[in-house]
This record gives structure tokens, C-alpha cells and sequence, in this order.
């Protein structure tokens, strides 16, 4: 694995949760990071797999950190299927959608006409088919999702509707555990439409980050993607050719390196954002 990129960075994508902050303390370090990248002018993303938060809630709570950042720089799952419909599929007018409030709020004020799959089908739906036909089935994190949901996407799915996942993790962490992740409801619906596979926009497929090198208009080579979790930020970021950073102030801890191969094997690992400073200084330079 290379020590260090090909290129001098232009561009660093950091995930959230675990590399910028802690639940709502931000991680040692990290804002200064941010603040002399900017002083270099690289230019800087946020890439998250949430569906449900819009873009302004994060510059919202990272700004209570001490972190400037504008809603264009914060890319969630959900902002990155839009611009994936926008730039690939014009042809996707109405969408049913399977996902928080939140995520149909983001789509509708895109300019899409969302059905939320709760109201796409009476309380005892019998199968029979849908009153209209969707473009596409967008699907994210419910915490209300029931099987009048499942139905009705899969019944969509079935009927030809482009079938996408803002993300596909199965679970999640929280302060007491692990919770159903969206990924959960999209294996749901996969399997009730007959295993038909959906495009995952969200990490670690490759469609999340390809969104923010294109919108940035900066190559893979000049790149580079800092994470905590091998299994998503990692693959993702080798996926697109990103040189990939693990941090290892999140979900991963140093003993577990060692076990990391393949795709889920970073080019560098990094106590925090710290030392991760002082490689960029070189890199830079």
C-alpha cells in the first residue's frame, strides 16, 4: 500500500460520526484540521450515510463545534441519490418513497413528486396493484417502517420502478447498542420483490463519493477520503480510486488493523487528526 498519495491533495472527504466528532463533542483536534486545510485552500467534504438529517442540521451542529461548513460541503446519503437522479437519471420524475420524514422532505424540495410508501397503500393492502406507477423506489433509515411500507415498495419494485438505497447498513451504533440500520428495510423489500438488487448510493459503494468528485470537479488521484469504519469509508473510497485514510478515534480500534484486507485494508492508519495534520503538512508542501 502506498504511504502517501500520487498527487498533492486538493480535496479531503471527512465521514462524521467517529472522525469529526463524538456524539456532540467534536473529536480532538479535528476543527483545527479543518480550519488550516482551509487556510490552504483544499477544499473539504463531509460524507455521511444518514438519510433522515438534512445537510443544513449538520452545518448546524457543526458549527456548535466550532466548524464552518456550508450545506454544498455536507453530502448525506440522501443529497447524494439526488444528485446521482439529477446527473444520470432525468428521466425519474415520481418517486415512492420508504424513509424518514426527513429523507421525503430533501426529495420533494429537489422537485420530485414523493409518495411516502405509508400512503401509497390502504391498512390492509391485499396486493393488488398500485393506483400509479413510481419512476422509482428510494429507500432510507424508517424508524416507523411496518409492513404496509415494505409492500408497497416491493410491489413498485416488482412493476419495473428504478429501485435505490441511500444506504445499505445493516445496523448501526448508539450510545447503548446496535439499532436496524436502512439496510435492514432494503433487505425487506429486495427480498419481497423477488431479490432484485438495488443501486446503493451511500457507502461503501462507489456512487456516494464518484457524486462528490464530479460535483468538486477534482479527480480520484487528488483525493483523499478519512474515515473510521473499514467495512464503509474504506471500501468506498478504494471503490473510487481515493487514497483512504483510517482514523482510528472511531468504531475501529488498533488491535483490529492487523485483520484488515482487501478492499477493507486503508493505504494509511492514523492515531487522529493530529498526526493525520502533520502528513498532510508534508504532502502539501
Amino acid at each position: 500500500m502506498p504511504s502517501r498519495p500520487a498527487n498533492r491533495p486538493r480535496l479531503v472527504v471527512f465521514d462524521l460520526d467517529g472522525v469529526v466528532y463524538r456524539g456532540r463533542q467534536a473529536v480532538p483536534g479535528a476543527p483545527q484540521l479543518i480550519g488550516w486545510l482551509r487556510e490552504r485552500s483544499v477544499a473539504v467534504r463531509y460524507a455521511t450515510n444518514n438519510s433522515m438529517s438534512s445537510r443544513e442540521t449538520y452545518v448546524e451542529r457543526l458549527a456548535g463545534m466550532g466548524i464552518t461548513a456550508n450545506a454544498e460541503e455536507v453530502v448525506t446519503s440522501t443529497s447524494a441519490t439526488i444528485g446521482y437522479l439529477q446527473r444520470h437519471r432525468a428521466d425519474v420524475r415520481t418517486i415512492l418513497a420508504a424513509g424518514a420524514p426527513g429523507m421525503v422532505a430533501q426529495l420533494e424540495r429537489a422537485g420530485y413528486e414523493v409518495t411516502a410508501a405509508a400512503d401509497a397503500v390502504p391498512p390492509a393492502y391485499d396486493g393488488s396493484p398500485l393506483p400509479v406507477r413510481f419512476d422509482a423506489v428510494v429507500v432510507g433509515l424508517d424508524q416507523e417502517y411496518d409492513y404496509r411500507r415494505v409492500a408497497a415498495a416491493a410491489t413498485a419494485v416488482r412493476s419495473g420502478s428504478l429501485f435505490l438505497a441511500t444506504n445499505a447498513d445493516l445496523r448501526f451504533p448508539t450510545p447503548h447498542g446496535f439499532l436496524p440500520g436502512a439496510g435492514s428495510l432494503v433487505a425487506a423489500i429486495r427480498a419481497a420483490a423477488g431479490d432484485v438488487e438495488p443501486l446503493v448510493i451511500g457507502k461503501p459503494g462507489p456512487a456516494m463519493f464518484t457524486e462528490i468528485l464530479e460535483t468538486a470537479g477534482i479527480g480520484a488521484e487528488e483525493a483523499v477520503a478519512v474515515g473510521d469504519n473499514p467495512d464503509a469509508d474504506v471500501v468506498a473510497a478504494r471503490r473510487t480510486g481515493v487514497f483512504s485514510v483510517l482514523v482510528l478515534t472511531g468504531v475501529t480500534e488498533a488491535r483490529m488493523v492487523g485483520q484488515l484486507a482487501g478492499d477493507r485494508r486503508p493505504d494509511l492508519v492514523v492515531a487522529g487528526p493530529a498526526e493525520l495534520q502533520a502528513l498532510l503538512d508534508e504532502w502539501l508542501s
